[in-house]
This record gives C-alpha cells, sequence and structure tokens, in this order.
C-alpha cells in the first residue's frame, strides 16, 4: 500500500483550534478522547487511537503521537488537541458550560468525531443540540469527499459491525459554513475495528477497513 505524499506534519500546526496552547509541544498530531458525563462508557476501548494512530503513520506521510489522551470538556487542555473522538454505550449529558466550551472548540476550527458503540444515538443527538440548537445532523451524501479522500468508499460508512437491528450505516455531520465541524457514525462502530484483533475478534478485513476509514476522517479532519 502506497503512502500518500503530502506535506501534513505543518498542517497538523495549521489546523490547531484558534485559542489551542499547543505551541510549545510535539507537532505530532494527537486525537484526544472526550471525557463526558452522564454515566456513559467513554473511556472504553483505549487501545482504539494508538491502533489508528500507528496504522495512518504506516499509510500515510502525517506525523503521529500514537497514545492515548483523555480530555474533560470542562479543562481548556481541549484547545490543545484538532481532533477529539468520542464513544460509548450509555448515556451522555453536557453541562450547559460543558456544551458552550465544546461549541467554541468547534467554531474555533476544531473536530469532533462521535461513534455510537450501541447504546448512545439517542443521547448524542440530544446533548449535540445543546451545542448547535439550530444545526441538525445532516446525512451525508455517498459523494461526500470524506469517503473518497485517502481511500475510496463509494457506500459512505462502511459496515464494521453487525448490528441486531439490521439497519445500514449512516455518517452524519453538522457543517460550520462550509466546514465539517462535527462527524457522526452510527449502526456501523467503525472505531471497534481499530482495535487489535484480540479485543473483539474482528475479521481481519472489517479491521482493515476500520483502519482505512479512520484514516480518511483524520486526513479530512486536517485538510478541510
Amino acid at each position: 500500500m502506497k503512502k500518500i505524499s503530502l506535506a501534513l506534519l505543518v498542517l497538523v500546526i495549521a489546523f490547531v483550534p484558534a485559542r489551542s496552547s499547543y505551541a510549545g509541544k510535539s507537532s505530532a498530531f494527537r486525537i484526544a478522547r472526550l471525557h463526558y458525563g452522564g454515566g456513559g462508557d467513554w473511556y472504553n476501548d483505549p487501545l482504539e487511537e494508538p491502533t489508528l494512530l500507528k496504522f495512518v503513520r504506516e499509510h500515510t506521510d502525517i506525523d503521529v503521537d500514537p497514545h492515548f489522551y483523555p480530555v474533560n470538556m470542562s479543562s481548556d487542555d481541549i484547545f490543545s488537541y484538532p481532533f477529539i473522538f468520542m464513544t460509548g454505550h450509555g448515556n451522555i449529558r453536557f453541562t450547559d458550560q460543558q456544551a458552550e466550551r465544546l461549541r467554541q472548540y468547534l467554531e474555533d476550527g476544531g473536530f469532533l468525531y462521535a461513534d455510537d458503540d450501541y447504546g448512545m444515538d439517542g443521547p448524542f443527538r440530544r446533548e449535540i443540540k445543546k451545542v448547535f440548537p439550530n444545526s441538525p445532523l445532516v446525512a451525508l451524501p455517498y459523494s461526500y469527499g470524506l469517503y473518497h479522500c485517502v481511500f475510496n468508499f463509494p457506500n459512505g460508512v462502511p459496515k464494521t459491525q453487525d448490528w441486531d437491528d439490521g439497519k445500514p450505516p449512516e455518517g452524519y455531520g453538522i457543517f460550520i459554513g462550509k466546514r465539517l465541524a462535527v462527524y457522526y457514525t452510527a449502526e456501523s462502530n467503525p472505531s471497534d475495528g481499530w482495535d487489535p484483533p484480540s479485543v473483539h475478534g474482528d475479521p481481519e478485513a472489517k479491521r482493515l477497513e476500520a483502519l482505512k476509514f479512520g484514516t480518511d476522517l483524520i486526513y479530512w479532519a486536517l485538510t478541510h
């Protein structure tokens, strides 16, 4: 598999949120795991981000820091990451202050990827309305560039997990201007496929598809 030849080392810094405290830190791209309230297991599967980032390092020129970094919305550290990831199986609760802080982070140029690990769909949709009450989640068409930027996904979000309800996978977004600021996947759970094979026992083909999809997510967030 050929590496993507792009000068993305510089872009990591260029796309960090405006109020970021990134200055003086490593320029390597990092993902932060969002620590939210409400009782859901925001912390589950902490090997997902490191495994994905190692794959990204192998298949692109993006310099990465493949570690697990939790971040609380009440902390200024949220502004130190260009990409925030949230997942879980249960309830989510944002205080008004946290919702406002997350909105500021996203309006300053940050990116949020949320992946339903089966069980957080209703709570996520409810809480993201606190962040953007006038900007509903919209389904992204299969032709949207995110699905074709590094690896090609002609049918949009890959079906990396088999839900009991049999519904097709969906990808939703919230835009600030023309920029995708929030991306949400449901009925698919690609982030489970980022784990090492020993964690879930997923078929290798499914894991590879999930890792490729995660690479597209990172590339798109850094370049758009």
